[in-house]
């Protein structure tokens, strides 16, 4: 326990204007990557100066907090988190809530690139399962989609996640001039390791050099070729997050699909994101903005974060306004590595 840990008296759920009850918290600890993907953000960012950033323990303050009001799960993302130095200590913090039994999950979405160092520590803290943002096998392409990284680097962290007892789920970006034809092979790699794979659709966040509408995919093509040599059987499976899951005969592993413009979810969603800066988003798609740090940083009162969080969520619009168009501005224009993933 901590001075700033919620009491009991905050207990009543966090539910918005439209009866949806929010349980999952995304936090976002930095907006640094060490790869620069050509659809997530600008080659040369201009990354926040440190006094904008929230401090570890600032993080751990907002995020007990919606732990105190009924959020049962928390991923932490970035950027990439694991370049967040001292994040280790901000995981060991928050797992307090795990053996507390206030938390239900503690999970991480990495690009991989840094799990050799720090899988083994993430199991000892309680984390079960992570997310690896992985869009092709190909080394070649890698580089090119990640502007230098090294794919060799992302599966040895695999491999150490899995010898951790983590349960690692492939996340890739459906390109459409990139990786489309690769997709059905990296499903079958995945699956072929034990793990489970989601796909998901470019989304227009934030300015890049490129048009989105070169690379959009819609799964719904991509699941209609997928069904035209395997067997998809719809699951009921619900991981906390927007994923519909299908579970592929011929290979015997799980799919998702993730859909924010063929098929949008947001008559179920349970999420809001916190960004590295403390600002609150209760929707991807949406400019809405409540901030934390402000409260925090003012001298706000155990009783006032709260309801600030309160005020926020009960103004969560009922959906997102993504669309992809040529030559048209993103639904938003911050970056997704500063929304966190």
């Amino acid at each position: 326990m901590t001075p700033y840990d919620a009491s009991p008296a905050q207990a009543k759920p966090l539910v918005d204007a439209f009866g949806r009850t929010v349980t999952y918290l995304r936090v976002s600890v930095t907006d640094r990557c060490d790869l620069r993907c050509v659809y997530c953000m600008a080659e040369h960012m201009t990354f926040l100066p440190k006094a904008q950033v929230l401090t570890l323990e600032e993080l751990d303050r907002i995020a007990s907090a919606f732990v105190g009001l009924g959020v049962k799960k928390l991923r932490l993302s970035g950027g990439e988190p694991l370049v967040r130095k001292g994040f280790m200590t901000l995981v060991e913090r928050l797992s307090r809530h795990l053996a507390s039994g206030a938390l239900e999950e503690l999970t991480l979405t990495t690009n991989g690139t840094r799990l050799t160092e720090f899988a083994a520590d993430l199991a000892r803290f309680g984390v079960k399962r992570i997310n690896v943002s992985l869009d092709t096998l190909k080394p070649d392409l890698f580089r090119t989609l990640t502007r230098g990284g090294d794919v060799a680097k992302v599966l040895a962290g695999i491999d150490a996640a899995q010898a951790a007892g983590l349960s690692v789920k492939i996340n890739a970006v459906a390109l459409k001039d990139d990786n489309a034809a690769e997709l059905p092979g990296l499903i079958a790699w995945a699956h072929g390791r034990g793990l489970d794979a989601t796909l998901i659709e470019t989304m227009p966040l934030g300015e890049i050099e490129a048009d989105r509408t070169d690379q959009y995919l819609s799964l719904r093509d991509v699941r209609r070729e997928l069904e035209s040599f395997w067997t998809l059987e719809d699951i009921p499976l619900n991981t906390g997050g927007p994923a519909r899951y299908v579970r592929v005969a011929e290979t015997g592993g799980r799919l998702g699909f993730i859909t924010p413009l063929s098929h949008n979810f947001c008559e179920s969603c349970n999420r809001v994101r916190l960004t590295c800066t403390g600002t609150l988003h209760t929707c991807l798609g949406r400019e809405d903005a409540s901030d934390l740090r402000a409260v925090l940083r003012a001298g706000g009162s155990d009783a006032d974060l709260p309801e600030a969080i309160r005020l926020a969520v009960d103004a969560k619009p009922k959906g997102h306004d993504f669309q992809i168009g040529r030559a048209a501005a993103p639904a938003v224009a911050r970056h997704m590595s500063t929304t966190g993933g």
